[in-house]
């Protein structure tokens, strides 16, 4: 569990209130400039609540379900609500840390991950109340709490059911574009490791084998491709890497262990993905997290990476971005509130099929 720990610790920073520049830092117009190239009417999705990220759409385009600090309470918790002047609604059962929800293809399900069965769940929220008293706002941090499970919901917060009752950290799920499979991150094993299973819980298998930790998994659109993001060259700094869904073919994307690289997440053409790194050759606390595409090259048997190219400038973090179902909108999580606080950004996406 070391690893984890420095891990949480990694990730706690993605997230903090630094804003120091780095060399791929640009500021003002030119910034706004140079966002311009892919990135239209941009505007903040959520409000009301101290943080929020990591969004994802459901099928239609028309609602979206993510994570959000609520006032009073120390850990995130799952809402949805309409994309346009939607009205949060809470999902998760309102107790415990929460993360990763994910629509299922067809809207009629959610998939989130949950630690609200935590026998000692009293002392986790205490202690999560007296860091919140120590040291004011919490920053952004990824808690690989071992009572995390998967659970699927019904859009209006009814029908909970539980998918996974193993020892240790389930969570970071998502399906595969027909709804048949889930991928998701586990440390049953005493590591984390990639695992996929039938959608309703049933037929684990391991998809990764590891040292160090390997998650944020997604399907390719044709599903025959896993990508995910992993420290198993040099703790802490996240590269990223693809695997056939028959665990049979490994590829790496990026190999800079001065940057950490994150968050991966296919454009609906399979033609690309986009994701999030920093520099860290200095240090965490003065990089800040930007947006890159990679053009990519698919078969059955093969995966290749290509052009990479610098999506967002501003002096601010910039992470976990995903594109809409039709893959003309693109919603991420940032730091370019007035405060410095992170919530949930979209933009009309005018990179456009190459």
């Amino acid at each position: 569990m070391k690893r984890l720990r420095g891990l949480k610790w990694i990730i706690a920073a993605l997230l903090g209130v630094s804003m120091n520049g780095v060399s791929q830092r640009a500021e003002g117009a030119d910034a706004a400039q140079q966002e311009a190239a892919h990135l239209k009417n941009i505007k903040q999705v959520t409000n009301g609540f101290p943080r929020a990220g990591e969004g994802y759409f459901s099928a239609d385009g028309q609602n979206i379900v993510y994570q959000a600090y609520p006032i009073g309470y120390p850990f995130y918790q799952i809402y949805t609500q309409k994309l346009e002047g939607g009205t949060p609604l809470r999902l998760s059962p309102g107790r415990g840390r929460t993360t990763c929800a994910y629509f299922t293809p067809d809207g009629k399900r959610i998939l989130f991950a949950s630690s609200h069965s935590d026998p000692k769940i009293e002392d986790t929220e205490k202690a999560g109340r007296d860091l919140a008293a120590a040291g004011g706002r919490r920053r952004y941090q990824w808690d690989f709490d071992p009572h995390m499970d998967l659970y699927t919901i019904n859009p209006d917060g009814t029908g909970l059911t539980r998918l996974t009752d193993s020892p240790g950290y389930d969570a970071e799920g998502s399906y595969s574009s027909d709804g048949k499979h889930i991928v998701f991150t586990s440390s049953r094993d005493g590591d984390p490791d990639l695992y996929i299973m039938n959608a309703d819980g049933t037929e684990v298998r391991q998809l990764t084998n590891q040292k160090g930790y390997d998650g944020g998994p997604f399907f390719s659109p044709d599903n025959k491709w896993v990508i995910f993001r992993s420290d198993r060259q040099k703790e802490h700094m996240l590269q990223l890497f693809a695997i056939s869904v028959d665990g049979k073919t490994e590829v790496q994307l990026t190999n800079n262990l001065d940057q950490v690289n994150w968050c991966p997440f296919f454009h609906p053409s399979g033609k690309y993905l986009i994701w999030s790194g920093a520099d860290y050759s200095k240090g965490p606390m003065g990089a800040s997290f930007h947006l890159f595409t990679m053009d990519i090259e698919a078969s059955d048997s093969s995966l290749k990476a290509g052009k990479v190219e610098q999506i967002t400038f501003e002096p601010a973090h910039d992470v976990l971005p995903v594109f809409s179902p039709d893959g003309k909108k693109m919603m991420w999580t940032s730091t370019r509130t007035p405060d410095k606080s992170s919530h949930l950004f979209i933009a009309d996406w005018i990179r456009g099929e190459k």
